[in-house]
């Protein structure tokens, strides 16, 4: 699903009424009808709803809420925090509708009726929904006196409040508030999901998130040649390459995974097993030689490749020849970094990894993480050498160190920092955080929509590089699978919590999901319960 900034919803918008020749009075009727039925399925038991208008186009979607909700029997209570004469356009025009039908209108034109003295707060108090339609995508600059008053007083009541595209103060495209903003439990935006509703911290703001379509055309959508998108299941499912009944272990793939090294034995089997219950046919771990005899017991559906190791128990540079010899032989996707350590010997051992195969014009596709990329920040020339299936995986302590960029930065704007990265270095990025967003080399860029706060534990990471190996073992763009990867990653995290809870969840719960996640997408069946 296309995911707009307000200057791209609004010519959608523009180009819809203008140049398709939808009315805008049609589109706002059938943005409330939308808006309507969502409030009859998730809140078919309250009677009494406030309804708070402004004096744009969001405030008109509220007044066509309003009329509807009181044809089918609601008692609605309609607030204008503007002057009625301030209103225009279609708002003005269902304005008028609304007063001539004799629905039941207050305007709340100064904050300080808000004071618990007048007949707005018991009004409110009565209430058992609110609905906010006060300001939309159009806002400009930080929410001033006496809406910021009525804001914070709708805030502070008990009462649940649905949004109407977004929740008033919010800024559609970076999703910090300007200044104040409504706390949604439940936000229903209209056409495309505007990118501050699904990042940090909009989503809090937004609640439980529900996209309605209102008709907008395809050829319409399509012309904005727009490059952000957020993962659904539906997108998830298209990823997911088929497995033919005749087909055998050597149809899906090989993954050699470079991980592990004294005390981080963890890592390395983590992604190992991820890679296999992601679906690679088969997975082989190279690891120091010393720790051959833990993995082989620990891993029984996994090969392994003892190789050359340092004094302290991580791999020595010399592993180089045999690791790209093994993964060029097999035609395995290279996974490189859980657990690797930063010993100078190992980090060497990265650097010639990328540069060997580049020169030796191997072109062996890489997922790297962890140790990876940490040896890739200490010599940075080495990013030039990536080819373009080459996915990295970093999270904002390691982004700040490849790029030399303070942490707050990186995430001031996830979505430019990730498509800038990818841009400039030729590489699929996979920017991990809340959410995590995915960037090809052009730009094109994957909003994640799973996951949840249990899964800040360690080894998660682990698990993600071997489910985005698994997935280009079988065949899939590097692009795809790791946004599919992210998906699926951050799904099982949410099946796991579902039964766990996610106090105490653990990667190895997540990892024991993920084909449960699959086969309800390669099945076409409704997400797993969550």
């Amino acid at each position: 699903m296309k995911v707009v900034t307000a200057a791209e919803m609004r010519q959608i918008d523009q180009d819809t009424i203008e140049g398709i020749g939808i009315p805008g009075i049609v589109l706002m009727e059938t943005a409330g009808s939308a808006i309507v039925r969502a409030i009859e399925q998730h809140y078919p038991t309250c009677q009494r709803i406030g309804i708070f208008a402004g004096k744009g186009n969001n405030g008109g979607d509220g007044i066509v809420i309003a009329r509807q909700l009181a044809h089918i029997g609601r008692d609605v209570r309609l607030f204008l925090v503007s002057a009625p004469e301030s209103f225009t356009g279609e708002a003005q025009i269902n304005l008028e509708i609304a007063t001539k039908l004799g629905l039941q209108i207050e305007k709340i034109l100064t904050g300080a009726r808000f004071d618990g003295t007048g007949t707005v707060p018991t009004t409110l108090a009565s209430c058992e929904l609110l609905v906010d339609a006060i300001f939309g995508t159009g806002l400009r600059g930080a929410v001033r006196d006496p809406i910021a008053t009525i804001i914070t007083a709708i805030n502070r009541l008990p009462t649940p409040i649905l949004s109407v595209d977004l929740p008033s103060g919010l800024d559609a495209d970076t999703g910090h508030p300007l200044g104040v903003c409504v706390q949604a439990d439940r936000t229903v935006t209209i056409g495309l999901p505007k990118r501050g509703l699904l990042m940090h911290p909009g989503a809090e703001f937004a609640g439980k998130l529900e996209v309605v379509d209102i008709g907008f055309p395809e050829q319409v959508v399509n012309a904005q040649d727009i490059k952000v998108n957020w993962t659904s299941a539906a997108q998830a499912s298209q990823w997911m390459p088929p497995r033919p009944p005749f087909s055998h272990k050597g149809s899906y793939g090989r993954v050699l995974v470079v991980a592990g090294s004294t005390g981080m034995t963890g890592a390395a089997a983590l992604a190992s097993e991820a890679a296999l219950r992601a679906g690679a046919g088969l997975v082989t771990l190279a690891i120091p030689k010393r720790l051959n005899p833990i993995l082989e017991g620990l891993l029984p559906e996994v090969m392994t490749l003892p190789l050359p190791e340092t004094d302290v128990g991580s791999l020595a540079a010399s592993a180089t020849s045999p690791i790209l010899e093994f993964a060029k032989k097999t035609k395995s996707i290279l996974a490189i970094g859980p657990g690797l350590s930063q010993h100078p010997e190992t980090v060497s051992l990265v650097h010639q990894l990328i540069r060997e195969n580049r020169e030796q014009r191997v072109d062996l596709r890489m997922v790297i993480d962890a140790d990876g990329l940490n040896a890739l920040a200490q010599d940075r020339e080495t990013l030039s050498r990536l080819n373009s299936e080459a996915v990295l995986t970093p999270h904002p302590g390691e982004m700040a160190r490849l790029t030399n960029t303070a942490v707050p930065t990186l995430e001031a704007d996830r979505i430019g920092t990730a498509q800038q990265f990818a841009s400039e270095h030729g590489v699929t990025l996979v920017f991990k955080g809340a959410p995590t967003v995915t960037s090809d080399p052009n730009g094109n860029l994957w909003i994640n929509s799973t996951g949840n706060p249990g899964m800040a534990t360690g080894g998660m990471g682990d698990v993600l590089t071997g489910v985005i190996a698994g997935l280009m073992a079988q065949g899939i763009p590097s692009e795809s699978a790791a946004a599919l990867g992210v998906y699926l990653h951050g799904l099982s995290g949410d099946i796991a919590a579902e039964t766990l809870g996610m106090h105490g969840l653990i990667a190895s719960d997540v990892l024991k999901t993920v084909p449960q996640v699959i086969y309800s997408l390669t099945q076409k069946m409704p997400e797993p319960k969550r």
